[in-house]
């Protein structure tokens, strides 16, 4: 795990050093272990390391003989297929087979569909003159990129671009209406102007400074859903999900997990119990309010099953103001998800805990279809059936000077793409939310929360392998007598009783509603004098809806407000956060 950046530049010179150093410090959190940096011809790139596997000899860049070098962030777990294909006979060692250049000598830019994990990668070739970069399917790691007059420049974060000088990345309208009203962003633009994203899945060429070539593969197969025997079914997922978390768990320094008490992560924890002859840590947090369920309890017990080492944290009122500024700064690519300052308080945990690695069950519902608006989605729109995210965060609540107009065209466009791909109406939901949700949300926030920190956040349920059988599951396995992640939740029901696993979903809540309404007096006034909510709302509009607060749908709209203004003022004004919430919003330039 690490950090990357580099350029390429159009007229054929080296970039220059200062350039890369600085691209380099501005994403030197990503990688506290080390840096490697390579320079030929037209092509100069850098490498934070975060020291996980082969801590003596792990150093990057990476070479072939035949002069083409690598930069990655991210893990690659293991080419048992590949071997077995191949023969390993073609390969001097396992190392060998393992490492993405060779892969590419083979197969040239078809070396990516033999990748199993998650990565980031740059490749530069000499000999073709080309830069290639790849994302992983799923887009569990970043990957952004710039093109200048003077070249291309890509990073791991877009912080890294903006220190390169080669955009002012100015707020772009459009897409911030799109993460007011979503909480996240979608497709390749960023808010950020002329800071574009690499797709999951997706691997550009790149010559002479330009894009002239890109390709993409799927992370979720194509068709239908397929019957299947019921009993062998359950057979498969056990050793198809014990597979994945066994290469998941790779690393040559100690890790852990975090444990919510859900389904998903539960699954995770019996699996890592199942494969360590040590108790694996298990980090949950909670939260003490009477709006939000607390899932400290429940967590506890499946822990005490699995003979794991359960470590409880509190997220209290006080916690979330003292967090948020910090978080909001860590999150160069914003997302308005509430669970920001409990994921980077469990980042910070775990490495003070001396983790550097943790698992986690993010993906799983998405991939077996445990979210309530796939159940929605399903229903005739006589039975209650609606479309998912057909209304906004600030739908008719008169804050807004505008009303966002073209706000649902990144949803709408994924829609349309997944609608396409011979998929049930349930498949169709689910690819939607792969499409954006999922990397522009859930792993763009768990990325930046952990590596703020110098944690690697691994995903075993977003695998190439779990998703062949996921995916395409009979829709009476994912959602059955009103519960969905149906066919998972007959799994660890057997495997761990204690975790309860037909009792209804829960999911993870903040009471940022009931926090923010206790201090709206106070809070309301600071949010409103920002110049980017000036900008934004109508006057006297914000502490209007401050004052709703707790009220849910108020509560969310002035967390999001909230968010933005910590957001815009440390990633957009450059201003460090002070030590709480009102402290950053008082403090003069």
């Amino acid at each position: 795990m690490c950090g990357i950046a580099g350029l390429m530049t159009t007229n054929g010179s080296p970039p220059p050093a200062g350039i890369l150093e600085r691209m380099g410090a501005a994403i030197a959190h990503r990688g506290p272990d080390g840096s490697g940096t390579y320079q030929r011809d037209d092509v100069g790139m850098i490498q934070v390391r975060l020291a996980i596997i082969d801590l003596a000899t792990g150093d990057q860049p990476l070479y072939e003989p035949r002069g083409a070098a690598l930069v990655a962030n991210g893990e690659i777990y293991n080419y048992v297929e590949l071997m077995d294909w191949m023969g390993a006979k073609n390969f001097a060692t396992k190392s060998d087979c393992e490492t993405p250049l060779h892969l590419y000598r083979r197969f040239g830019l078809d070396f990516v569909t033999w990748l199993r994990g998650m990565y980031a990668i740059a490749l530069h070739d000499p000999d073709e003159r080309q830069l290639i970069l790849a994302r992983d399917p799923f887009g569990i790691k970043p990957l952004y990129y710039v093109e200048a007059l003077s070249g291309l420049a890509f990073a791991s974060e877009p912080r890294a671009l903006l220190a390169a000088g080669l955009t002012r990345g100015e707020v772009v309208p459009g897409v911030r209406d799109e993460l007011l009203e979503l909480q996240f962003t979608t497709g390749r633009d960023t808010i950020r102007a002329g800071i574009k994203r690499v797709l999951p899945g997706e691997t550009l060429v790149v010559s002479k400074g330009r894009i002239v070539e890109r390709r993409r593969i799927e992370a979720l197969p194509s068709g239908a859903p397929e019957e299947v025997d019921d009993e062998q079914i359950i057979q498969d997922l056990d050793a198809t999900l014990a597979g994945s978390v066994l290469v998941h768990q790779r690393s040559d320094v100690p890790y852990g997990m975090f444990l919510s008490g859900g389904i998903d992560s539960a699954t995770v924890l019996a699996l890592m119990a199942r494969l360590n002859e040590r108790p694996v840590k298990a980090f949950t947090i909670g939260f003490s309010s009477n709006d939000v369920t607390d899932e400290r309890p429940i967590a506890a017990a499946i822990a005490r099953s699995l003979g794991a080492e359960h470590v409880e944290l509190g997220f209290n009122e006080a916690d979330f103001w003292n967090t948020l500024p910090a978080a909001a700064a860590a999150l160069d690519d914003p997302v308005a998800d509430y669970a920001v300052g409990p994921t980077y308080r469990l980042g910070q945990a775990a490495r003070e805990a001396g983790i550097k690695v943790v698992l986690s069950g993010e993906g799983g519902d998405e991939l077996f279809a445990g979210y309530g608006r796939y159940r929605s989605v399903t229903r005739p729109w006589w039975a209650g059936g609606k479309s998912m995210r057909a209304k906004g965060t600030f739908d008719g609540l008169g804050v807004l000077r505008k009303e966002p107009a073209n706000w649902r065209d990144g949803i709408v466009a994924a829609e349309e793409r997944a609608a396409a791909n011979g998929h049930s109406k349930l498949q169709a939901a689910q690819a939607t939310d792969c499409a954006d949700w999922l990397p522009n949300d859930l792993l763009n926030k768990l990325d930046r929360c952990l590596m703020a920190h110098g944690v690697e956040g691994r995903t075993p349920l977003l695998d190439r392998e779990v998703a062949k059988l996921a995916f395409r599951l009979p829709d009476r396995l994912k959602i059955q007598d009103g519960k969905g992640k149906f066919l998972l939740r007959r799994w660890l029901q057997a495997q761990v009783p204690d975790a309860d696993a037909m009792a209804p979903k829960q999911g993870f809540t903040v009471p940022v509603a009931e926090w923010i309404g206790k201090r709206a007096k106070r809070l309301a006034p600071l949010v409103a004098r920002q110049e980017c909510i000036q900008e934004l709302c109508v006057p006297d509009s914000v502490e209007a809806l401050f004052a709703k607060c707790p009220e849910q749908r108020a509560g969310f709209a002035a967390w999001t407000l909230l968010f933005y203004a910590l957001w815009y003022r440390a990633n957009v004004l450059g201003y460090r956060p002070e030590t709480d919430v009102f402290s950053t919003l008082s403090a003069r330039s």
